[in-house]
């Protein structure tokens, strides 16, 4: 039975459909990968799957109990965690950015101690817990902000492309760091990204979003190796780049 269920979503601004979905699932300790062109929806899509917007229509479950339409508890939204593109850290240090979540959940003192050193470990930054945050590089932000959001432990993790601002060294290291995370923890994953690089190298499943609808859903091996017609345009250049790459 899927953890999470999308149904007959539709969402809205003034006359403009930008979301129309007849069924959306995610399964337990999968790691959902969304891809499409500019404009096509995906941010709108996670930031609905995530509760942060509510859909114009529609019905969403969580482990089988209807929580919308409905009142969406604070224990519900304490459930999932997210990491945008940009890591939107406080103007304090790393430490305490981290250990944010956890104050406000009234987590002990000894256990929130306990939990941010070893996400700090987990992520390589033990050495930058008392540096400030403005004074971090983009990748050293962004393993701050993966931190900040798995120190809560949540059932699903939503990612809005967290490494398109990263240089391609830096993302390659966060890459691996996080994949071994996810497979440990097992932690539920909804990962939209432009590259399909990182799409193939983390997600179990892709959907394509075009126009705020679902183009393709499917393994990511067999969307990207038998793309329909409304697909194959768009992902045509890199298929075309893995081609050269073996010649």
């Amino acid at each position: 039975m899927s953890m999470y269920r999308m149904k007959d979503i539709e969402y809205k601004v003034k006359d403009r459909t930008l979301i129309s979905l007849q069924a959306l699932e995610l399964e337990e300790s999968e790691v959902l990968g969304v891809m499409g062109p500019n404009g096509a929806g995906k941010s709108t899509l996670l930031k609905l799957m995530a509760l942060l917007e509510e859909p114009t229509m529609g019905t969403i479950h969580y482990r089988e109990k209807q929580i919308y339409p409905g009142t969406i508890s604070l224990d519900l939204r304490r459930q999932m965690a997210t990491v945008f593109q940009h890591a939107f850290l406080l103007d304090t240090t790393v430490y305490n950015n981290i250990a944010v979540g956890l104050k406000i959940r009234k987590v002990p003192k000894a256990e929130r101690r306990r939990r941010i050193d070893y996400w700090l470990e987990r992520f390589r930054i033990s050495h930058l817990e008392k540096r400030h945050a403005h004074t971090l590089s983009g990748g050293e932000a962004q393993r701050v902000s993966l931190a900040r959001a798995l120190v809560l432990e949540p059932d699903i993790l939503f990612l809005d492309e967290p490494f398109s601002a990263l240089d391609f060294p830096t993302k390659l290291e966060l890459l691996k760091d996080l994949k071994q995370v996810i497979s440990q923890t097992k932690v539920t994953t909804v990962f939209v990204s432009h590259d399909l690089m990182e799409i193939k190298y983390l997600a179990d499943r892709l959907l394509i979003l075009m126009n705020g609808e679902i183009a393709q859903l499917g393994s990511t091996r067999d969307v990207i190796s038998y793309p329909n017609e409304r697909t194959a345009e768009f992902l045509a250049p890199w298929n075309e780049a893995a081609k050269l790459q073996t010649v």
